[in-house]
């Protein structure tokens, strides 16, 4: 059954009532008139795309253009006469305001009709204006065979100026705004109370024109109107402006007024919301929100969704494109109240690989177009190769935007209906699940909805004219960024309690390239420390957004704080500057650094490299790091749990979980350090041992391993100390700064030697091996080789001795992100 066909039923057999308690002869479409948003029948914007973008020649743009101003003008004629309707009365109700026995009193008539003729008026001066300027056009061109001169015609037809004045003075509406519920409030008492009245709000007639019909429509009703057109005038607007071509000279003028429009409708949007005055049993009316676009996972299938957010239940509809000659309508899909709903978000598995590999072709082709939009020419050909180039990028825009998302919201009814929502931000699903927890903790209850009548408003009342597509919102600013930012996530505090806690970072521009990332979860602590670096390809980014997230133990995460960093190019260089910014009460310490220069094609490496068996060099460079993840989250989480586990490092793990957790560390870093905050600790403390092993070249140089020998035999304690010493100072940095790391790790260990029974020399006679090795027989390393016996010895000895120092540098786990020095820490 048809779902419209449902909704009706549901609300007949539940005898809904017209909340405005209008006669059963009043028609719904005198609040809600099927023309009420005027859009062109070639409107741009599209949710359902076709598969290839259809071509459009300049005099076809410029006839489009024409047919929108000939329905702006008729749709002006019909709002005038409605204002005309709406205006008959007030001369009458004024001068009856001075009798014996007034219908209204002067402050009722002033209160209903205030600033009504100041908008007729308005309104009147912008119709006659436009009106003569299509006739002087029209007869300037009056053969029918006149299309070849259509293209200078066209361009020759201007009118920009025409409703950039309009939209100046579009003011007028903010007071009849402000003004409408207290004007809906006097209509409605002296309905009741003054028969005299009911008689005139209950059949004010309009004049339809041309054909001298005459339509009956509520005082109420018509008193909406005003309303209705502050909305429709943005909607007009887009519309004149995809129709006129970019180097008309109209277009600059179109482009302001339209701006002006949306932001005045920005403004004024939440206290525009009264279209049916829907009161809940609270006292409060129905108001629209919040809307925006996501993806529904509810049929199965991801599709690209328009999500309204009313005050107490939420709206989900698919906008369907209208044939030629007619508008756009939404259709409904699905809707749950508010009262009792619970959330529940979590972030999706890894992608597959073919999903992987398509989002890397689209971004592809989506780079080669933008190459072609920067290079395509300024002539008129041009004009028109860019605005199908553009179309494209769009539709590619839209795919991406659909089949990207990692985080899902579900929606869990107390009448057991469930919708799954996914997002591709992090930062915008937080947003959504707070503006609706919000609602839901209020518990309102809600007054079933006339499901027909608020879907058909959702064109009215939408604030988001667009879907999230940056190749038409992103403005081509200087101060945008084009090239390489790299985001170092230091440290957090101000945690209430212990938790795993990573940090998620978020970039606008354009999408030929990933634009988040994420660190990997912290152990359990007060003050997480990551430093870890994280490098993004941008182009025309402008914002940074993070989120700190929170991954307590057997529960859901849950979002500690987020906020929005304005990227400036001139404050950013290739040196890193550090901040402290204060996400709700955590602060996060960070470093970025900016390289601008001409991006390259988007990456097709969508997997993590390998870090088992590779050298550790190359690992610290991959991860930008001097200590890899590996071996810190392995020691952090021994520390966590292992320090009083007898015979921690002695005793080996279950080998097929150490498997596990080597091949998730291979692939993909979030997940292994998930993975071992449930895993058995000696299978945690089994991983790190087995990274040393299989590095192809020890820890310790193993060109150092005869000279380390030797060292061992010097009798003076203060002379081998130097020795040893500066042998590792010569180590490389990556080497050094782990040896260091894991010596330091292993001393805390045999603090808790009485519990856990590992002594400094169990702990050398463990790593020993690992980590200091002879060279290979025959490539090349000169002196004698000791036998087996003799090489088990120095191993063990070398480590025992580092261990037994007390005074070892501390390791240092991350590169420099500070070194500026004229760079001071920034709290934001």
């Amino acid at each position: 059954m048809d779902i419209y066909r449902e909704a009706v039923d549901y609300l007949k057999s539940h005898h809904v009532p017209d909340v405005k308690g209008a006669e059963s002869d009043v028609l719904e479409e005198d609040v809600f008139p099927e023309e009420a948003c005027l859009l062109s029948p070639l409107q741009a914007e599209s949710i359902d795309l076709p598969d290839t973008p259809t071509s459009c020649k300049p005099e076809e743009m410029l006839e489009r253009r024409l047919v929108v101003l000939k329905g702006i003008v008729d749709s002006e004629e019909v709002y005038l006469r409605e204002l005309e309707t709406l205006l008959m009365p007030m001369k009458a109700l004024r001068a009856s305001a001075g009798t014996s026995q007034p219908v209204l009193t002067s402050q009722e008539v002033q209160t209903v009709f205030y600033q009504v003729p100041e908008l007729r008026d308005l309104h009147q001066s912008f119709y006659s204006s436009l009106k003569a300027r299509l006739s002087d056009h029209d007869q300037a061109d009056p053969s029918p065979d006149g299309k070849a001169e259509l293209s200078h015609k066209g361009f020759e037809l201007l009118v920009g100026d025409l409703f950039l004045k309009m939209v100046n003075h579009i003011g007028l509406y903010g007071g009849f705004i402000e003004n409408y519920e207290k004007a809906v409030e006097v209509v409605r008492k002296c309905t009741q109370s003054d028969p005299r009245f009911r008689t005139l709000a209950e059949s004010m007639m309009f004049n339809n024109g041309t054909d001298k019909s005459r339509t009956k429509y509520t005082f109420e009703a018509l008193l909406y109107k005003p309303l209705d057109r502050v909305t429709k005038t943005t909607l007009v607007l887009r519309d004149l402006l995809n129709t006129t071509p970019s180097d008309h000279r109209d277009y600059t003028a179109l482009q302001e007024a339209l701006r002006l429009s949306r932001s005045f409708l920005s403004g004024v949007n939440e206290s525009s919301q009264c279209k049916r005055e829907v009161k809940l049993r609270h006292g409060m009316r129905r108001q629209l929100m919040r809307d925006g676009f996501v993806v529904d996972l509810s049929e199965g299938e991801p599709s690209l969704r328009h999500l309204f957010l009313y005050t107490d239940l939420l709206l989900c509809t698919r906008l369907k494109q209208a044939t030629r000659g007619k508008q756009d309508q939404y259709k409904f899909c699905w809707y749950l109240p508010l009262a009792g709903l619970k959330l529940r978000w979590a972030a999706d598995q890894e992608r597959l690989s073919d999903t992987q590999l398509r989002l890397h072709n689209i971004r592809t082709k989506m780079y080669l177009l933008r190459q072609q939009l920067q290079q395509q020419a300024k002539g008129s050909k041009g004009i028109f190769l860019a605005a199908r180039s553009k179309k494209k990028l769009e539709q590619m825009e839209l795919t991406l935007f659909t089949h990207s998302p990692l985080y899902r919201l579900e929606l869990h009814s107390p009448s057991g209906k469930s919708h799954c929502l996914l997002f591709s931000s992090l930062y915008e699903l937080e947003d959504w699940r707070e503006a609706i927890h919000k609602l839901t903790t209020e518990n309102i209850e809600t007054v079933p909805p006339d499901l027909l009548t608020l879907t058909s408003a959702c064109l009215k009342l939408r604030m988001t004219q667009h879907p999230p597509l940056h190749s038409t919102s992103t403005a081509e600013a200087e101060e945008s960024l084009c090239g390489t930012l790299s985001v170092a996530i230091h440290s957090a505090c101000g945690l209430q309690q212990p938790t795993s806690v990573y940090v998620c970072v978020e970039l606008d521009g354009y999408e030929c390239h990933d634009k988040q990332a994420q660190t990997h979860s912290s152990i359990h602590s007060l003050s997480p420390h990551w430093d870890q670096e994280l490098s993004f390809q941008v182009e025309g980014a402008q914002n940074m957004r993070i989120v700190c997230v929170s991954q307590p133990d057997d529960q859901d995460d849950t979002v500690l704080g987020k906020m929005t960093l304005h990227l400036e190019s001139k404050s950013l260089n290739k040196r890193w500057k550090r901040q402290t910014l204060q996400l709700g009460k955590v602060e996060v310490t960070l470093s970025l650094r900016y390289n601008p220069h001409p991006l390259e094609p988007p990456s097709s490496s969508g997997h993590q490299q390998p870090i088992f068996g590779v050298p550790i060099e190359t690992v610290a460079h991959q991860e930008g790091v001097l200590v890899p993840h590996v071996v810190r989250c392995c020691a952090e989480e021994v520390e966590r749990r292992g320090m009083d586990e007898v015979g921690i490092y002695r005793i080996s793990g279950t080998s097929s979980e150490i498997s596990v957790l080597k091949a998730a560390f291979n692939s993909n870093l979030r997940e292994a350090v998930t993975r071992l905050r449930s895993a058995e600790v000696h299978a945690v403390s089994g991983v790190l041992k087995l990274y040393f092993r299989e590095l192809p070249e020890p820890l310790v140089p193993n060109e150092l391993f005869q000279r380390l020998a030797t060292t061992l035999d010097i009798k003076d304690l203060n002379t081998r100390l130097v020795s040893m010493l500066s042998m590792l100072q010569s180590c490389p940095d990556a080497n050094r700064h782990t040896f260091l790391y894991l010596i330091h790790h292993l001393q805390r260990i045999s603090k808790k030697e009485d519990t856990n029974k590992m002594s400094l020399l169990n702990l050398a006679t463990v790593f020993g091996p690992s980590l200091v090795r002879p060279p290979v027989v025959g490539l090349g390393h000169g002196g004698p080789v000791p036998d087996i016996s003799q090489e088990v010895v120095v191993q063990v000895q070398v480590v025992f001795f580092y261990l037994q120092c007390d005074n070892l540098p501390e390791a240092q786990i991350a590169l420099p992100h500070d070194t500026d020095a004229e760079d001071e820490t920034t709290h934001i």
